[in-house]
């Protein structure tokens, strides 16, 4: 990539950020996209200004031939129609080539969802191995992961907690999510008494000099890095015996839980943080039961 192409990204960036007002996960997502396609175009030796729909479209050939899912597909399209709007209006480019550019459709199909049975004892196998108290490390897996079931925030929106956002007496946690929107979301008894125990015992133990405010910290005293809880889990699940899942997996499981559970599905948006009701609406078939015996007693002719 250029020096031409870096100021242009960088001025892309400050669009994302103070025009879009995108989270910082997003716009760090966007700016790697674009560098995908920044990268191609400079080895091609095709000038920004010269870009067309077929190279783009040889780009994302390229892409899938990665191998690379189609929701990882759909996201760079938006990011590379993002970024060709942008630089038309900005004068980078002569035209919006990217408007015509099409996204595959993305995978609709839900990650693993354990069942609350599975749920209890991976989140059980975390607590015996904090039980001692000894290891701060443990006590905060422990606390993290059940934050994790309880709430249903995304991994990157609870490392990015501080310890003013979690409330012990209401049982409540104030998380940031896209588009730096708040909210603020409640958590049980379980939940709590975990993270009581790594705010009281453990969480003084990693404190270094220079040590901030997050609620959750490394072996060093920074924040939490969230690859660290990923690999946590998978661990913690192969352990535990049951299906291996990411931290996501934990996010689904909360949801379907929830509406296994009778809650509907506008509280179940707002936990989530999802924007649009149908994206909350995924997960409704994965409780055919409950849609079942809704139907038989409201239609009259069930």
């Amino acid at each position: 990539m250029s020096t031409d192409d870096e100021q242009v990204l960088d001025a892309f960036a400050r669009h994302l950020e103070l025009q879009r007002n995108l989270s910082r996960h997003t716009i760090r997502a966007y700016l790697g996209d674009v560098t995908s396609l920044l990268d191609q175009l400079h080895e091609a030796g095709v000038a920004l200004r010269d870009l067309d729909l077929n190279q783009l479209r040889t780009w994302l050939v390229g892409q899938q031939r990665r191998g690379m899912a189609r929701s990882t597909l759909a996201r760079r399209v938006a990011a590379v129609r993002t970024f060709c709007t942008w630089a038309a209006r900005a004068g980078h480019m002569g035209s919006d080539v990217g408007a015509r550019l099409r996204s595959p459709r993305p995978d609709r199909h839900l990650p693993v969802v354990l069942g609350v049975d599975d749920a209890a004892s991976l989140l059980e196998l975390a607590r015996e191995r904090a039980a001692d108290g000894d290891d701060p490390v443990q006590v905060r897996d422990w606390a993290a992961l059940e934050l994790l079931y309880a709430t249903g925030v995304r991994v990157g929106e609870l490392v990015g907690t501080d310890v003013g956002d979690a409330d012990l007496g209401e049982r409540t946690l104030r998380v940031t999510g896209k588009g730096d929107k708040q909210r603020m979301v409640p958590f049980g008894v379980p939940a709590g008494r975990a993270l009581a125990a790594w705010l009281e015992q453990s969480r003084p133990r990693l404190v270094r000099p220079g040590t901030g405010a997050a609620l959750f910290l490394g072996v060093r005293g920074g924040r939490l890095d969230p690859r660290t809880l990923r690999g946590v889990l998978h661990r913690l699940a192969a352990e535990a015996g049951v299906h291996d899942l990411a931290p996501h997996g934990l996010r689904h499981s909360a949801a379907t839980h929830l509406l296994a559970g009778g809650s509907d599905l506008r509280t179940v948006q707002e936990v989530l943080g999802h924007a649009s009701l149908a994206t909350t609406q995924r997960y409704t078939h994965v409780t055919p039961e409950r849609l079942r015996a809704a139907y038989t007693q409201a239609h009259p002719r069930a």
